[in-house]
């Protein structure tokens, strides 16, 4: 009896001391990628590469934290009646007709501590390495500490987590999070926390309930949960066609004119369509929706093959994971766009969940092929994860290592890191002289330091109606005329930009409708109906006239 004792007290130490060692592994990994991750996105921010969605998202927080829930002139300049009707922006624009995202408010008691775009951004880091935290204890649930570290330790390095994660704020960010729990709950059978993870996913977005349908399938199809799982099938699409087809409508006409045409007009026809139209298109045209699920088939497999890279490609041979990943990708192949398929966008992020909590199980059932030769090659796996998770993240859609990766090899448009400080401390004293109640058309790039403001909009755009209902123009129009000169030379949505702006300014102060009060280092600041100033204007022209040369 007493040995019987001995061995138990041996055996529970044993499994203390390597919960220990793992816990010793997993902590040291998430912190490294928090801190490496925090790093780059402040860099981003600071140095002025968040772009326009940063700013949307922090005119929103900062509306929110006025009082003005929701509402956004930034959003409003992406709205149907902006873009196909011609409209001007409104500055009481409510962006739940674009996009549902209630769950943000969880997050505002932070935001109100700490009222900044880069605030954020570091929410998303933190959403993000929690993430990974949460599906460290969910692998646990099945897998030896080795395994579920390196589970961890794929999700740290995969493409489609760090890509998005090192870009602007997205309310995505918080789906990984929220899924992982959601499963996590499930495996523990706490009913009350899984039902509540499954309703903040629900309001994360209008689209996010295909996360919590797929669970819901899996339950049924696995057996394991099927009540529950139809339960959770019924509530999940039930809500997204009530939100879509009754409640968003009120907002704005945009999911039905814009957003559905946008992703999925192949599917309808005419110039508006509702999602029961669209998934009408789809079961009337079975065809069609085959042809559009599996092309372009290149970028179909490549993509896949992106998602599987940092496991190993084991979800490829996952049933679990084909059944908890299946909508969230179908959703993907069926779309439209270039972003949808891209590996280091925000919508990568829905599949994410699906395919590691199916490598968990699978894991599971083959435990004795964590081999030696395996290991080896799923460290080399990761290796190439991490390498094409930089590559992606220094693409224009990103530029989160713009200072380390050149943007074009030919022509050569490469910015140092130095080079863009030293242009920043250069031209940040002009933002100062904006005052924050004022109105202000700015660059993208300069968009998310000016954003908590009420009244805002892009450049070119000039014209918006405020809360008085009156089309005005902005007090204030600014521009880093410096940050499309370098990269126009091999892109050439910057240079129609920078051709369109320098004939824009060009025509306001010869009509003295506005003066340039201040000019440095390419970024040129120009205010509504007032004198300018002589050296401001000298260096104007000299910046001019060298544009005109090249």
């Amino acid at each position: 009896m007493l040995s019987k004792l001995r061995n138990k007290l041996r055996l529970t130490s044993e499994l203390n001391s390597k919960t220990r060692t793992d816990i010793n592994f997993v902590l040291p990994l998430a912190a490294v990628f928090f801190i490496l991750c925090l790093i780059i996105t402040l860099n981003r921010y600071y140095s002025f590469y968040a772009s326009f969605d940063q700013g949307i998202f922090n005119q929103v927080f900062w509306n929110n934290l006025h009082g003005r829930f929701f509402q956004s002139s930034l959003s409003s300049s992406l709205s149907t009646n902006v873009v196909h009707s011609g409209e001007v922006a409104t500055v009481y624009y409510h962006r739940l007709g674009q996009h549902f995202t209630p769950a943000l408010l969880l997050w505002l008691p932070i935001y109100a501590l700490f009222p900044s775009p880069a605030t954020l951004g570091v929410l998303q880091v933190i959403f993000i390495t929690a993430a990974g935290l949460v599906l460290y204890v969910l692998a646990r649930q099945y897998l030896e500490p080795r395994l579920a570290v390196m589970i961890t330790a794929s999700f740290y390095a995969a493409n489609a987590v760090i890509g998005p994660t090192l870009s602007n704020f997205h309310d995505i960010s918080q789906i990984p999070l929220f899924v992982f729990g959601l499963l996590l709950a499930m495996e523990k059978r706490w009913w009350w926390l899984f039902w509540l993870l499954a309703v903040l996913i629900l309001v994360v977005r209008e689209d996010a309930g295909v996360n919590v349908f797929s669970v819901g399938v899996y339950m049924i199809l696995s057996k394991r949960f099927p009540r529950i799982g139809l339960a959770a099938c019924i509530l999940s699409f039930g809500y997204m066609l009530v939100l879509t087809n009754a409640i968003m409508p009120l907002f704005s006409e945009d999911i039905s004119r814009r957003f559905m045409l946008e992703r999925f007009g192949q599917f309808a026809d005419g110039d508006e369509a509702s999602t029961l139209e669209i998934i009408w298109g789809m079961i009337s045209n079975p065809w069609r929706l085959i042809v559009e699920l599996v092309t372009p088939v290149d970028r179909t497999i490549k993509y896949l093959l992106g998602q599987w890279l940092p496991l190993a490609f084991v979800p490829a041979v996952s049933g679990a994971s084909w059944m908890v990943a299946f909508f969230p990708l179908l959703k993907l192949f069926l779309g439209k766009g270039e972003t949808v398929l891209a590996i280091n966008v925000r919508y990568a992020l829905t599949v994410v969940p699906g395919l590691f909590y199916g490598a968990i199980l699978w894991w599971s059932q083959h435990p004795k092929r964590f081999k030696l030769s395996f290991r080896r090659f799923w460290v080399v796996c990761i290796s190439l994860s991490l390498l094409f998770s930089y590559t992606s993240s220094s693409s224009s859609l990103n530029r989160a290592f713009y200072f380390l990766l050149p943007d074009s090899f030919n022509p050569l448009v490469y910015v140092s890191l130095p080079q863009q400080w030293r242009h920043v401390l250069q031209f940040r004293p002009i933002l100062g002289q904006i005052p924050p109640e004022r109105s202000v058309s700015a660059t993208t790039y300069l968009v998310p330091h000016l954003s908590s403001r009420r009244e805002i909009i892009r450049l070119p755009a000039l014209e918006l109606r405020n809360d008085a209902r009156q089309v005005v123009k902005v007090d204030y129009a600014i521009a880093d005329l410096w940050q499309l000169q370098q990269y126009q030379p091999a892109f050439k949505e910057e240079r129609n930009l920078l051709r369109e702006l320098l004939q824009l300014f060009d025509q306001l102060t010869q009509t003295q409708e506005y003066g340039i009060i201040d000019f440095r280092d390419g970024v040129i600041l120009l205010q509504k109906a007032a004198t300018s100033n002589p050296q401001a204007t000298a260096a104007w022209l000299a910046f001019r006239q060298q544009l005109g040369k090249k």
